[in-house]
């Protein structure tokens, strides 16, 4: 039988987990992990050099300096797998004084995900940049990783309950510890990777650039699986502990 300690301890790492991994979901499949501020278009050539760029990004090819230029001109956003501008909804660009703005997005293929990328971004004779190529690499992956720790810990938790044991919640406990570590290292690499792009792509001037929520959504899943580790560790080793003193004192 399970102390109510213990059964209180695993009910609210259940919670944590399940929130954790929500907000994690939904920060994965969102792009507002960085988000960049643009001033207002003035004058017909400024408004032919966007059309442009906007036409290369949702149709062109795929290059790095291509869509961070459109994205640092047009109130851009970039998350882990989409990457989006905001764009007027009618064909007459910035003509209206107040014309509605929409979102417009591409997402990274996985072949983009893998592209290397260049010390000069566009200029694939500069010599490919293996800090950026592998921060890219790790902040899509890592990711993933941590859902499919957490999934594994699922099973494994439904098999213990099916089975009405305690003695893998150890084991869920360190599953819930790396997918935790693996999301803040996914923060990190982004953020060290967005850091190290703004170092070779200059922003232009006024524009600003911010994290966004999905960012924070992804910041607040580590903490609250780590907190659900540490719950499911403690009440494995106290009911380990209690289990062999209780055998003990039978013994005895």
């Amino acid at each position: 039988m399970v102390d109510n300690r213990y059964a209180t301890a695993l009910v609210i790492a259940c919670v944590l987990s399940i929130l954790a991994t929500v907000y994690l979901s939904v920060a994965i499949g969102t792009q507002h992990w960085y988000q960049y501020s643009s001033p207002t278009v003035r004058g017909e050539a400024n408004v032919s050099e966007l059309r442009s760029l906007y036409e290369e990004f949702m149709d062109g090819e795929f290059d790095e300096k291509t869509y961070s230029d459109t994205l640092f001109r047009l109130n851009g956003t970039v998350g882990l797998w989409w990457r989006c501008v905001l764009v007027p909804a009618n064909t007459h660009w910035y003509k209206e004084p107040d014309a509605k703005m929409v979102l417009e997005c591409r997402s990274f293929t996985l072949p983009q995900q893998f592209t290397p990328k260049y010390k000069e971004p566009g200029n694939h004779n500069s010599g490919e940049d293996m800090v950026r190529t592998y921060l890219w690499r790790f902040q899509f992956l890592l990711p993933l990783v941590s859902l499919g720790l957490v999934v594994l810990a699922g099973l494994t938790g439904f098999c213990a309950c099916l089975c009405r044991s305690l003695t893998p919640t150890l084991g869920i406990g360190v599953l819930h510890l790396l997918a935790g570590l693996c999301t803040l290292a996914t923060v990190c690499c982004y953020l060290a990777g967005m850091d190290l792009l703004h170092r070779v792509s200059m922003l232009p001037d006024k524009v600003d650039g911010s994290l966004g929520w999905s960012l924070y959504l992804a910041l607040i899943s580590s903490p609250l699986h780590m907190m659900a580790a540490a719950l499911l560790v403690w009440a494995a080793r106290s009911h380990s502990q209690n289990y062999y003193r209780m055998t003990a004192y039978r013994v005895a």
